[in-house]
């Protein structure tokens, strides 16, 4: 089956509120030594405000599945953009820090709610033998929003703002979020959220126009499997009948954080300062791993839909621990700092490879339609909780330690190799309605 414009447009869109959400979350990275400057901030207020953004994506991914079925994914992603504007802005203005770490918290809520509706949108428009790549698509924006954040960073970083610079840093994130905000309207609501609001013919136009070649026959397989869970109306996420969905969900939502992806991206400027790197060249050298993130998420997109989810993730497993484990013994030993960048670069290409691409594809298919947007929201609560408790910890252990973090992440990358192989089913090529019937949950 082929792309047509209109599927490559609602994906597109849909995916622009994974690039705020990485913009969002990387940006604090190149402004934290001068918030701790301006602010007098203790390691532990340094973690602090970083995590205040995650506390949000916390928040926000455990209420996204609400307005997410009740006012629909597309119109709940219009209310994520708003408040990356109100966040925005707000951080540009802030007038104390209590201010700044409250607005971080409302762009955290966009975060959080984000993560959950646009990987559930992009899956429910997306053809089977496409969905991997296009909700991976999902995964890509979010990279290259780290890759703008770092690039900005750099650039603002260039223009002489002294004492401002922080606030043009973490304000400019309101101009793509207006700019997303807009194209929304171009878009289609979910055909399966249609269906379960019994407005079939809808949805029957929406699958025509994302060219899906069997159409009414996919339509039927879609109002059948949401008549049978009309039989199941409120039935609880937490039942034994959907305990396997959702220890997969909860265990690579936390293995993606175990991982240390995001206290590693948060941290940049701080690991290559404290290697004894110039804040200049520190963040050229997160623009080059940002790059790299980006790099390597396409090869994932290209391929994910071929080699699977599982042999993505197994591969990512070995290369990362690999890695972490050579980043550790420069920090033990106090050597080879020069290879420092290498190994996180090579580290954010395993990474980038396997769990980045992995996570929001596998997050959008295990669960069924009855309990999609609660079981999203379960993984996406997993993973900002992990990431908020990890961002809020991490300064302190390397204030002490640079190399027993990395240590315990190289460890958790071992027990995540042996999880996927033994336990982790394969997705690629199967319906949303066909994986419900693989796991034993139709």
């Amino acid at each position: 089956m082929k792309l047509n414009g209109f599927l490559v447009r609602s994906t597109v869109v849909a995916a622009l509120g994974g690039l705020l959400f990485g913009f969002d979350t990387a940006v604090i990275a190149g402004t934290t030594a001068t918030l701790r400057q301006t602010y007098d901030l203790s390691p532990f207020l340094v973690g602090l405000t970083v995590a205040s953004a995650l506390w949000g994506t916390v928040i926000g991914s455990m209420l996204a599945g609400f307005p997410g079925d009740r006012i629909g994914r597309r119109d709940s992603l219009r209310l994520m953009a708003v408040l990356y504007m109100i966040s925005g802005i707000g951080c540009a203005v802030a007038w104390n820090w209590d201010v700044l770490v409250a607005f971080r918290f409302i762009g955290g809520l966009g975060i959080g709610g984000s993560s959950v509706l646009g990987p559930m949108y992009i899956a429910e428009i997306s053809p089977p033998k496409l969905r991997g790549r296009l909700v991976g698509f999902f995964q890509f924006n979010v990279v290259f929003g780290i890759l703008l954040a770092y690039f900005s960073n750099y650039v603002i970083g260039l223009q002489g703002l002294g004492a401002t610079e922080w606030r043009w840093q973490l304000g400019v994130t309101a101009i793509p979020a207006a700019l997303f905000f807009l194209m929304l309207f171009t878009i289609p609501r979910s055909p399966r959220w249609l269906v379960k609001k019994g407005r079939v013919a809808e949805a029957r136009t929406v699958l025509q126009m994302t060219g899906e070649e069997n159409y009414e026959q996919e339509l039927q397989e879609i109002v059948q499997s949401i008549d049978a869970e009309k039989h199941l109306a409120g039935e609880a996420l937490f039942s034994s009948k959907y305990r396997f969905p959702i220890f997969l969900a909860v265990s690579i939502a936390m293995f993606n954080q175990l991982s240390g992806i995001n206290a590693i991206l948060y941290y940049l400027n701080d690991i290559f300062a404290h290697a004894g790197f110039s804040k200049v060249s520190g963040n050229l050298q997160a623009v080059a791993i940002g790059a790299t993130n980006l790099l390597f998420t396409i090869i994932a997109m290209s391929v994910i839909d071929r080699l699977g989810r599982k042999t993505l993730l197994l591969v990512g497993s070995v290369g990362t621990a690999a890695c972490l484990a050579g980043v550790s013994v420069i920090f033990f030993t106090g050597q080879h700092q020069s290879l420092l960048v290498w190994l996180l670069v090579g580290y954010i290409a395993f990474f980038a490879f396997s769990q980045g691409a992995v996570i929001w594809v596998y997050l959008s298919e295990v669960f069924p339609n009855s309990v999609r947007a609660q079981g999203q929201s379960l993984g996406s609560f997993s993973h900002w909780f992990m990431n908020a408790a990890i961002s809020l910890i991490f300064p302190l252990m390397a204030a002490s330690s640079g190399a027993y973090p990395f240590v315990f992440f190289a460890a958790m990358m071992v027990l995540q190799f042996f999880v996927v192989l033994f336990v982790y089913p394969e997705t690629k090529g199967l319906s949303l309605e066909e994986m419900q019937k693989k796991l034993g949950i139709s």
